[in-house]
Formats: structure tokens, C-alpha cells, sequence
């Protein structure tokens, strides 16, 4: 790294606290920062004690989580005015540290994002209730697709028949998910690891099929520990994927990165958002996802965007859980 300033304890501070609240399958945070040797920098790496190995047993959903929690770095990064330069896998896959931030140069740009993302970090949740039947903005359609751009990635907003194929889709993966007693037992553990999450309830999506019930589990979430009433969903939600054309531990994580600064853009725009990731879960559903008349692509995430309630804060780990302690 280039000759800079080093990191404070306060810049650590700010700095973790901002990954920490990066989205998770479970609300696992399955992450762990530590400053570099020379307090240039922080390295970012798996925690796999927080693993969820059922519902993601090749990692897909913990790697997206990582680069969600990078991502939050590098606006943090904007915040302390410095440059977040960043390597992922620098020792390979598989390898620890998963990424490794160089902030060792000011910041070239106060906004290097287009817009302040910093107060979307404390925001931004995953909103499981109704949405308002109001469509969004083709402006800022335009906006969420070129942020996901910039990070690789290709936000696609998905016309009648998709979002009716995706629902389709979810609804079969949430069944067979809801049938496997090794995922509920794993669920189950999450749900005592956090026992203040107020789970929300599966939702019936419009009443022309009065049937079809899809959760509303986003990435933050857990599935409801108890039944309530349905609400009433918006008729056609609008959904989006997120695709890569490769599918490795790289993509995952610039999947994530791309998905958080998604959200936290929409959030800037007064937009709320959740994730419905059953369907990425079981590799044939995720495999019937993908739109064949746009060629090959790796769906990685589906996003339910739109105008409604926010959504609750997930329980947090503390920085001293997260942030491997400063020595000297």
C-alpha cells in the first residue's frame, strides 16, 4: 500500500460497524474485519462459524453477503474522505482474507457514487409488507441498473411474464425448502440465535390467484415463527434480477456489492426492497430462473422493489464481535 494515514480505532469503528449492517441469508452476518499490519487498510473475511450449509452449502449466499458488507466499506471508506481500493481473493478461492480494501489514498470524489449512500446504510432494511401499487420511475430504473453496472453485474426489471415466472418459481422451491427437515432445523437454530425477530407472515400476492402464496423472506430475514392473516400484496409486484455471466466466488461477491449499492440507492429514493431467494436456493429452480431468450446467465438474486412501509432493523452483532482488535 502507498504511504497514507493510518486507520484509527474511530475510523475502525465506523468503518465495521458500517459492514456489519450489510444484509445476510438468516441474518447470519457472516463476516469478520481486520485492520492490515500497517492500518492502511482492512481485510474482510468469511466467518464460517455463521455458515448456513443447508440452505447455501457451496457458499453462493455467504459470498454475497461478504461483497454486500464491502460495499458498505467503500461508502464508509467515501464518508472518512478516503479511497477504497479494492482486490478480491487476493489469495485465491477458498483462502482467507475474502477481500482486502486498500485505503491508504484520500478519496478522489466526496460522492464517488453518484449520490451520499452513507445515512441508506443505517435505512436501509428489508421491507416484507405491502407495496403500494405505484410503479417506479423509468429515471430511477435507469439509475438502479447503471449502479449495477458499475459492479459488474446486469439488473434486469422483469416484464408480466417473468415476474409471473419467478413467482411461479418461488412458490415451488418455498415448498420443497418447507418439506426439507434438515433446512427447518437449521432455520430453527437461526430463529433462537436471534429470538427478537418478529417473523412476517407468507402473503397473498393479488387476487388473481387467490392461491398462490409467496414469502416475503428477504435476505435479512427469517421465515415467521407463527401464522397471522395474510396482507394484501400488491397484484403484480415489480421484481428484478441480478445475473452474472460467470458463476464463481468472484461474481458472488460482486453480486453482493452490486445488490447493496442497488439498495441503498433505492433507499435514497425513498424505494423499498426485499429479496425473495428461495428460488436460488435449489439449483434447478435457480437454473429455470434465468430468461433463455437472453441467452446464458447465472441468475444470483431476485429483488422485489416498490413504495411502502420500511421494514423493522435486524438484530446486530456488536463491533467488538465483528472487528478483530487493534494491537500496539
Amino acid at each position: 500500500m502507498t504511504t497514507g494515514t493510518a486507520l484509527t480505532t474511530a475510523d475502525l469503528r465506523v468503518l465495521a460497524e458500517a459492514g456489519g449492517l450489510a444484509p445476510s441469508l438468516h441474518n447470519s452476518q457472516p463476516w469478520r474485519f481486520r485492520p492490515t499490519p500497517d492500518l492502511l487498510g482492512l481485510e474482510v473475511h468469511a466467518d464460517l462459524n455463521r455458515a448456513v450449509p443447508a440452505a447455501d452449502p457451496d457458499g453462493r449466499a455467504l459470498h454475497i453477503s461478504l461483497g454486500a458488507a464491502v460495499f458498505n466499506l467503500r461508502v464508509a471508506a467515501a464518508h472518512l474522505g478516503r479511497e477504497a481500493v479494492v482486490q478480491l481473493l487476493p489469495n485465491g478461492a477458498e483462502a482467507q482474507p475474502r477481500a482486502v480494501l486498500d485505503l491508504s489514498a484520500p478519496a478522489r470524489s466526496a460522492q464517488p457514487f453518484g449520490a451520499d449512500l452513507y445515512p441508506a446504510i443505517a435505512g436501509r432494511h428489508s421491507s416484507r409488507h405491502p407495496f403500494t401499487n405505484r410503479d417506479v420511475p423509468e429515471a430511477i430504473v435507469a439509475d438502479l441498473i447503471t449502479a449495477a453496472r458499475d459492479e459488474g453485474v446486469t439488473l434486469t426489471v422483469l416484464e408480466e411474464h417473468g415476474v409471473r415466472r419467478v413467482l411461479d418459481l418461488t412458490a415451488e422451491a418455498e415448498a420443497r425448502i418447507a418439506a426439507d427437515v434438515t433446512r427447518e432445523a437449521e432455520t430453527r437454530r437461526w430463529l433462537r440465535l436471534e429470538p427478537s425477530f418478529d417473523g412476517i407472515p407468507l402473503a397473498a400476492l393479488g387476487e388473481h390467484d387467490r392461491d398462490a402464496r409467496v414469502p416475503m423472506r428477504g435476505f435479512t430475514g427469517h421465515p415467521p415463527r407463527h401464522t397471522t392473516p395474510a396482507e394484501r400484496f400488491e397484484a403484480l409486484p415489480q421484481l428484478a434480477t441480478l445475473t452474472t455471466h460467470s458463476d464463481g466466488q468472484a461474481e458472488w461477491l460482486r453480486t453482493g456489492q452490486a445488490m447493496e449499492r442497488v439498495w441503498l440507492l433505492a433507499t435514497v429514493h425513498g424505494l423499498r426492497a426485499s429479496v425473495l431467494h428461495q428460488a436460488v436456493e435449489i439449483p434447478d429452480t435457480r437454473w429455470r430462473l434465468r430468461d433463455t431468450a437472453e441467452g446464458p446467465a447465472n441468475v444470483q438474486l431476485v429483488l422485489r422493489l416498490g413504495y411502502g412501509p420500511p421494514g423493522a432493523a435486524s438484530p446486530r452483532r456488536r463491533v467488538e464481535d465483528v472487528l478483530d482488535q487493534v494491537y500496539g
